[in-house]
Order: structure tokens, then sequence, then C-alpha cells
């Protein structure tokens, strides 16, 4: 084999190999998902329009546990206005989150939710949150951001406690590519 075609061969094979990776990272996020509606974790909660109809199962409770992080862009105070209550699967509950600009600029936010153990967050159904929409919040103001939620009464018996943890991320760039 002559050099030439030895370097055509190469160079063939180096495109494969880069088209093939660059496929793979395409398809890796619908891949995540799949894998993790298999494997029930990566904590992803339902949205719904309107509280079950189901009973609500008033031999049973619940805790259920709230915590809040920042990002290290993000100057903002956030946290929960309640660490922790009880609920009883199939009632309908509303808690606040409170949420301060620290900084000297206006600033949108997005709220990234995720719920322990993954298992659970099938059953964790948010019918109003602040982390649907972003959060505007102009310098040095303070806002309550309310979250509206229900367990569904088939949580298995032996989760007896859920974690909803937010994460907020700073997002005014992005929102204002978009216009």
């Amino acid at each position: 084999m002559t050099v030439p075609n030895a370097n055509r061969r190469l160079v063939t094979r180096l495109l494969l190999v880069t088209v093939a990776m660059f496929g793979f990272g395409f398809a890796l996020v619908p891949l995540y998902d799949v894998f993790c509606d298999i494997t029930g974790i990566n904590g992803k909660t339902r949205q719904t329009a309107a509280a079950s109809s189901d009973q609500v199962d008033s031999q049973r409770l619940v805790t259920v546990e709230f915590i809040t992080s920042v990002h290290s862009d993000m100057p903002w105070q956030f946290e929960p206005e309640v660490n922790r209550i009880q609920v009883h699967p199939g009632e309908t509950r509303q808690v606040a989150f409170l949420a301060r600009n620290l900084s000297q600029r206006d600033i949108i936010g997005q709220a990234i939710p995720s719920v322990t153990p993954g298992q659970g967050a099938l059953y964790f159904s948010k019918i109003e949150c602040f982390c649907f929409n972003h959060q505007p919040l102009e310098a040095g103001a303070e806002t309550q951001m309310p979250l509206l939620f229900y367990l569904d009464p088939a949580l298995p018996e032996e989760i007896q406690t859920l974690t909803l943890s937010y994460t907020l991320y700073n997002v005014t760039d992005q929102a204002n590519e978009r216009g």
C-alpha cells in the first residue's frame, strides 16, 4: 500500500469516527431520558393541570423536605419558607420559597427541581410551580414564589420521606438573547 493510499484510508477512518462521535453526542440526551425513565432516577416530577380526584389517604403521612441551592454565578438568596412539612398522599398543599436579588442589576432566574428518592418523583405532581417559568427580579428586590403540589396516593408505602431540591440558575443572558 502506498503512502497516499494509507493517508486517504486514515483520513476516511478519522472522519467516520468524528461523525460517529457527533451522532453519539447528539443522541445522548434522548438516551439519558430513556435510561432515567427505565431506572426511575433523575428525580423528574410531573406537571399536572389540577389535583387528582383520588381520595386523600388520611391514614398515612409523608414528610416532604425542601432544599435550595444557588449556582455560583447567581447573586440571589433563595430559601424555602419552611424546611419540611407532613403531607397526606392525595392532599393538595402549597408552600412558598423566598428569593432576594442581592445584586445591583436586574436578573432572571430559573429553578431546576429534583426529587429524591428518584422513585418518589413519579408520585410528586406539581400543579403550579415557579420552576415552570423564568423568574425576573429587579436589583435589590425580593419575592415569594409559590409551589402547589400533591402526592399521588399510589406512592409506595416504603417511601416515607421525599426531598424536593431546587437549584437556581442565572439565565439572564439566554433570556435576553431570545428576546
